[in-house]
């Protein structure tokens, strides 16, 4: 008849075997923090969805600059990180990281705002607006906010030789419909108003001008940084721009 084994001896053996099969288990992944968060896209160079994790998978689309994204999945490919993302309504795959941006990533804030000093155009424009929806309380919002007044009044002088050039002098004096009225509904003004920027007109010159809205935000909420010296000196000149007659 076998002989019973002293208990100690069954549990030191019980111990051995629960140490070895939790060995011989891998342990579990960690969820990596980046899962469920939202973002946007924001570079549209590096904006391909693509159907796996890699620079030379097949691609699905290049994503519009503003399309809103979910990420289900993270991996590393060809020396880049890949997000897998959903963006509704319908669509899903992988985008490179770099073409995302969003709160949940620290320095995302700076890396869009050097994005925005980088580009040109209305993109520039386009990216600052999102600089500031996104990412309201950032160190880099006061010197974005100038650099964004700035653009806006460069463009104002565009707008201004366009709409003379464009608008009909003989359909204006045609009708009793006031001079600014023609100017202020000019068809270029349509995409900068989207973008809730406003374009004040001086009648008297025939010249647009940029209402100095970001310029004011800085002289009124953070009246004591650097910015606030430049923003104040942009709405004094405004002033005079605005105050302007021609001989």
């Amino acid at each position: 008849m076998t002989k019973a084994l002293p208990l100690f001896v069954l549990l030191a053996v019980l111990c051995n075997s629960n140490a070895s099969a939790q060995k011989g288990r891998p342990a579990a992944k960690a969820r990596s923090a980046e899962i469920g968060q939202s973002a946007v896209v924001l570079d549209e160079t590096l904006s391909v969805l693509r159907d796996r994790p890699s620079l030379f998978a097949n691609g699905i689309q290049r994503m519009r600059r503003g399309r809103k994204i979910t990420i289900s999945g993270v991996a590393e490919a060809d020396g880049v990180k890949f997000f897998r993302v959903t963006a509704p309504p319908a669509n899903f795959g992988w985008v490179q990281s770099d073409a995302v941006f969003g709160k949940f990533r620290l320095a995302d804030d700076s890396r869009l705002a050097a994005l925005v000093r980088a580009s040109s155009g209305f993109e520039q424009i386009e990216l600052a607006n999102e600089f500031f929806t996104l990412f309201p309380a950032s160190p880099s919002r006061m010197a974005v906010l100038l650099l964004y007044g700035d653009l806006l009044e460069e463009v104002a002088v565009k707008l201004s030789k366009d709409a003379n050039r464009q608008l009909s002098r003989a359909e204006m004096a045609a009708t009793a419909a006031p001079l600014h009225s023609y100017f202020l509904n000019y068809v270029s003004l349509d995409r900068y108003r989207k973008l809730g920027v406003v374009y004040l007109f001086n009648s008297s010159t025939k010249a647009f001008h940029y209402d100095g809205a970001s310029w004011k935000e800085i002289v009124t909420k953070h009246a004591t940084s650097p910015e606030a010296i430049e923003a104040r000196k942009r709405l004094d000149l405004l002033r005079q721009k605005m105050d302007r007659r021609t001989k």
